[in-house]
């Protein structure tokens, strides 16, 4: 069993918390979190991995041990959530390394890629979408508050913020919710309990449309630099459909596709099936 170890660093006066595993002289993977999870959502998956290769898995700030500042302190956008988690990778001394994004960490670490290409060495997505084929309409709510970002929109998406919304997130497309472990899901409604949590959060679902106006950009920089993407879907997520993973074939022919018949937290399932993909895939 490798070891794990649980650190954590400053970046711009914000504490990034991250979990860390395997030789550091191993090719490196940057595992990177989404709503509303952090980098625990990693931890059936680094141990399966850590004698392979150097696993880095940070908290996004506003996620799990990452400090939580105030909205008057930090600007809660997918923008400053990259630049946050670039400096982040300079800071412990990261050069070259793949990417896991799943989630709100495809925006994030495709912001990273497009900034520095020379950087990224492949990109493993788990249900990180990049085209709009792959919103389902589970976003038609947080679509209405990119509209019109009315206060009656804002509190709507409380909803999402809901300790049973989290629950559902976890179970749903499962065909076995017994292998679903709380642990994830109850770590997850502890830190959007946090006094000041939710606020943040609601920024993010209004930034969101950001990302998707991006979308074009992601497409050219795979078109450009066809990076190695190896795809790993959960099949039944009820936020990002299998056609946004089938799409990244039009722009990168060689992606490699795994279809899962599980929901949206796909590692909570399927997590030694992902990590053989993984190790095929970036040569383990």
């Amino acid at each position: 069993m490798e070891t794990i170890h649980y650190r954590s660093v400053d970046v711009n006066g914000l504490k990034i918390s991250y979990r860390e595993a395997g030789r550091i002289d191993a090719p490196t993977l940057l595992l990177l979190h989404g709503f509303p999870t952090a980098g625990h959502m990693f931890r059936d998956l680094i141990p399966l991995l850590a004698d392979r290769f150097h696993l880095v898995a940070p908290d996004l700030p506003a996620f799990g041990q990452s400090d939580l500042p105030p909205l008057d302190k930090f600007k809660y956008t997918f923008e400053n959530l990259a630049e946050t988690i670039g400096r982040f990778t300079e800071n412990i001394g990261l050069k070259r390394f793949a990417i896991y994004i799943f989630d709100y960490g495809a925006p994030v670490g495709l912001r990273i890629a497009l900034k520095h290409p020379e950087r990224v060495t492949a990109i493993v997505s788990q249900n990180g979408n990049a085209y709009e084929e792959g919103l389902s309409d589970g976003w038609n709510p947080i679509r209405a508050y990119w509209e019109d970002s009315s206060q009656k929109n804002r509190d709507a998406l409380r909803a999402f913020l809901k300790p049973e919304t989290t629950v559902w997130q976890y179970t749903h497309g499962v065909s076995d919710v017994t292998r679903v472990s709380p642990d994830g899901y109850s770590l997850d409604n502890f830190y959007l309990a946090r006094p000041g949590a939710d606020e943040p959060q609601l920024d993010l679902f209004g930034d969101y449309k950001t990302n998707v106006a991006l979308y074009p950009t992601f497409q050219k920089y795979f078109r450009d630099h066809k990076p190695p993407l190896l795809a790993v879907w959960g099949k039944n997520d009820p936020f990002f459909l299998p056609r946004g993973a089938e799409a990244f074939k039009r722009d990168i022919p060689r992606a490699v596709m795994h279809f899962f018949d599980t929901g949206h937290f796909a590692l909570e399932t399927h997590a030694a099936e992902i990590a053989v993909a993984i190790r095929d895939f970036l040569g383990g």
